[in-house]
């Protein structure tokens, strides 16, 4: 079981589309490795990813709703820290509890969570505001 990168995810934002492609891939990667039995060795590298991702991705996404005046950006910027708080919560239990089945289906679920009804829905949204925006 993997996850693909899909054209109709575009938001077209050239930066945050390619964001969006690596969270992909890196995603891909934990799932083929639980899908191995590597999904412990895994786990952490994907948390130190994230750790890195979400400050560089969630600024660059903010700035560019802040700058265009998106209607949606407090909402937006409400869940990008709710799923810091979130990540934070697995990186203590991952310290805690070490890369432990639960700690990895939590991950995994947080993931699924954040593709479906994050990147899909709410940043698309973003995508159709700066389109009708430019006209386009």
């Amino acid at each position: 079981m993997g996850v693909e990168w899909r054209p109709e995810l575009a938001i077209n934002v050239a930066e945050i589309d390619k964001q969006h492609q690596e969270l992909f891939r890196r995603f891909d990667e934990l799932l083929k490795a639980c899908d191995s039995g590597q999904g412990q060795k895994e786990i952490a590298r994907l948390l130190d990813f994230l750790d890195d991702y979400v400050r560089t991705h969630f600024r660059d996404e903010e700035r560019i709703q802040a700058n265009s005046n998106f209607p949606g950006y407090t909402e937006h910027r409400r869940q990008h820290q709710q799923f810091v708080s979130r990540l934070n919560d697995l990186k203590r239990q991952l310290a805690t509890d070490g890369a432990s089945l639960p700690v990895i289906l939590q991950t995994n679920h947080m993931m699924v969570d954040w593709l479906i009804n994050h990147i899909s829905k709410l940043d698309r949204q973003i995508g159709d505001y700066l389109a009708a925006k430019a006209g386009k």
